[in-house]
């Protein structure tokens, strides 16, 4: 029997600056609401992943980013749809105070090991959990 889920190919920015994360909140109106995550969303049909980045980041916050390589790739399946989620290390060029939050909810710097506060969706908590453990391998 042929599988009736959606696939999505997401793709979010690892952000680093001074040793914090960027991490932003989704709209209490989204899917999964208000839950923490690396900024990004869906590739359109088409579309690079590169391109569907900086197009996400500009339509969510208005923020422009330097995309200096892959991350992290993750296959997560939720109740409705499977993802394949890819994260690229990226680098702010806009600064904090003209980020706007025309697609989220709330937007935080956090340390490392602040990420466990904050909770977010089966895919981002995956990456989280990847990058500590490289982070712990590096120490």
């Amino acid at each position: 029997m042929k599988s009736t889920k959606r696939h999505i190919r997401v793709v979010a920015a690892q952000i680093e600056r001074d040793g914090r994360y960027f991490i932003t909140q989704r709209l209490p109106t989204s899917s999964l609401p208000l839950l923490w995550e690396f900024p990004g969303g869906r590739v359109e049909e088409g579309e690079a992943d590169e391109d569907a980045l900086r197009r996400e980041l500009l339509e969510e916050m208005h923020v422009e980013i330097e995309i200096e390589g892959a991350s992290v790739s993750v296959t997560h399946t939720y109740p409705a749809y499977d993802i394949d989620f890819r994260v690229y290390r990226c680098r702010m060029k806009t600064p904090d105070e003209n980020i706007r939050r025309a697609g989220i909810h709330d937007f935080r710097w956090v340390k490392p090991e602040e990420l466990d506060a904050y909770e977010f969706p089966g895919a981002d908590q995956v990456t989280v959990d990847r990058l500590l453990a490289e982070l712990d391998r590096k120490r």
